[in-house]
């Protein structure tokens, strides 16, 4: 198996990453809701993709 080399932008991203879910335990049910909550938080600084704005369209109606 070929071995991954490092990155440190990557490795950093990973480790938040852990350290997030091992807030909710790890519990992928509770992961989700944290994101989805913070989606809500911070929906002036996501970009809406032509694919988003139809779902908001569609689910509007």
């Amino acid at each position: 198996m070929k071995q991954r080399q490092s990155d440190p932008v990557i490795d950093e991203i990973r480790d938040v990453r852990h350290r997030i879910s091992a807030r909710f335990a790890h519990d992928p049910a509770r992961l989700v809701a944290h994101y989805m909550e913070r989606q809500k938080q911070d929906q002036d600084r996501l970009i809406e993709t032509e694919k988003t704005a139809q779902r908001i369209d569609q689910s509007a109606a």
